[in-house]
Order: C-alpha cells, then structure tokens, then sequence
C-alpha cells in the first residue's frame, strides 16, 4: 500500500513539475527567444538574397563595358545559375542556424547527413550524370537562355537551365523540363546567322530572264526596308521545273532565328512586285474536254 502511495505521490509530483514549467515565465521566454531568433535568421537570408541579386545582376551588367566581355545570352544564363546557387546556399545556412536554436548538435546532424549522402549518391547515379552534364552544358556554352534549341524530341526557347534540368518553352507554350542527363545531341538555332530560303514560281509562259531581272532589282531595295538582312539576298536562279512552274531560289542571310519572318516578306515583296510587272505566278490547272469535243479531235497528232 505504501508502495502505491509512493508511485502516486512521485507522479503527482512530476505533473506539479510539468505543469510549472508549462505555466513558468522560463519556458516561454526561451520560446520567446527561440521566435525572435527564427524571425531574424529567416530575415537576414531574404535580405541577403535580396541584395545577393542586385549585387550579382549589376555585375554581370558591368562585364557587358568591361574588358572581358560576355554575350547577353551567356550573361543571362550565368546570372539565373549564380542567383539561384546563392538562393540554396543561404536557405542551407539559414535551415542549420535554425536547428541551432533548437539546442541540437549541428556537427552529430552533419557527421549523419554525410554518411546517409554517400549511401545516397551511390543510388542517385542519375542525379550525378545530370549535375555533370548541366556543367559541361553550361561551361561549354552549347546554349543559353533565350537560345532556340532542339535536343530530345522537343524544340523551343531555354528558358532555364540549371545543374540538374533545363527547361524549354515551345512556340506553343509548353514548358518541357528536361533532365541534362539526356540532353544528347543539341542543335542550335541562335548561335549564328540563319538563312531565309523562298522558292518564287514563275509560268512557264512569261519571260524568265525579265523575271529574274525583275526579282534582283526588287532584292537590291530590301536590305534597306529590313534591318535583319545581313546583306542583299541572292537569287540563285531556276531550281527546278515543276509540272506548271519554273521554280528560283532566293537565299538571304539574316540574324539568328529572323529567318521565317524574313521569308514571309519576302515573299510578300515577290509577290507585289511580279503583279506590278504582269508577270504570272502560275496555279495549278486543269484541262476539260467532252465527250463531244473528244470525238471531235484529230487523230493525227500533226494535223
């Protein structure tokens, strides 16, 4: 009996000592310390990111005067890439400060984080290929963001790119996020000039040296209307003989990625001109006879 007095006695006591340290002004004034502290830290990392940012986009602002000068598309990559690292690194920081506060052995947490992230990469092979290859991409500049690319089954503009994905929009609108790992084989639009090819149709009744005549005239005027000619385009002359047509060739070297525009005008441009001058542009025909002027045909083909 004395034995159950006593346990009961001890409980009574310890919840007396829960409830005084609940209810105690020390538990929540190290809350209070704790909140504060948490406040702060968080504070400290945004306004360090914050500044981070304006710091890191007015350097890469600066290189564009300086002696060692980046192109725009590697600036903006570049710049993306570093702010977000600076981003992760300050959030780490700031998570392990917060632990601190928490009275946790930082350096026992470390020590297990290191082992359980060696037993991880050896399971995460395809988390280290992709690492490695967003490096290669983005060291040996094969794009940049706003680049048209066209690599595993997708085509559009970089909108991103990272160390483990980057992310391309297509013309359409949808974002295709892409692990570098499979990143293969790349081809890219933007980082030289393209070409505008327009193939112009001529009948074969019209007189294709006045054509031609014709045509060089009105490209010669161009270069001056559209700022994205490199130079004046060539007419390379008759490319083919189509059923009801004799097919030129005009090419023009324009800016990157200004080809399909430039194409569209100059077909325009073809087009008024060749109405201009009355010569026809040929479209598909079709020749009806009947059954009666079938039989009214000769059957010798000199008659």
């Amino acid at each position: 009996m004395e034995d159950v007095e006593k346990t009961v006695n001890d409980a009574k006591t310890k919840w007396d000592e829960i409830v005084e340290y609940v209810t105690g002004p020390e538990l929540w004034f190290n809350i209070t310390i704790g909140a504060v502290k948490i406040i702060l830290i968080l504070l400290i990392a945004f306004l360090v990111i914050r500044i981070g940012r304006g710091v890191i986009t007015r350097f890469f602002a600066n290189k564009r005067r300086g002696p060692f000068q980046i192109s725009q598309r590697r600036e903006a990559t570049l710049n993306k890439l570093v702010i977000n690292t600076l981003s992760y690194v300050v959030y780490f920081v700031a998570f392990i400060m917060i632990l601190d506060t928490f009275t946790l052995d930082i350096a026992a947490l470390l020590a297990g984080a290191g082992v359980a992230g060696l037993a991880i990469g050896f399971g995460a092979q395809n988390l280290v290929r992709d690492v490695i290859s967003g490096f290669f991409i983005i060291f040996e500049d094969q794009f940049s963001v706003g680049d048209y690319i066209r690599t595993s089954g997708v085509e559009g503009f970089v909108e991103e790119v990272g160390l483990r994905t980057c992310k391309v929009k297509a013309w359409t609108g949808e974002v295709h996020i892409l692990p570098n790992g499979n990143v293969t084989q790349v081809t890219n639009f933007s980082m030289h000039n393209s070409i505008a090819v327009v193939d112009v149709s001529i009948a074969y009744e019209e007189d294709i040296e006045k054509a031609e005549k014709v045509i060089s005239e009105l490209l010669k005027e161009l270069p001056s209307r559209y700022e994205s000619m490199i130079n004046v385009p060539e007419l390379l002359g008759v490319q083919s003989l189509g059923a009801s047509d004799v097919v030129m060739r005009i090419m023009s070297e324009v800016n990157p990625m200004e080809h399909w525009v430039i194409a569209r005008m100059i077909r325009k441009e073809v087009k008024n001109r060749l109405d201009q001058e009355g010569i026809e542009i040929p479209f598909p025909r079709m020749v009806l006879y009947s059954r009666e002027d079938q039989n009214n045909l000769p059957q010798n083909p000199d008659e």
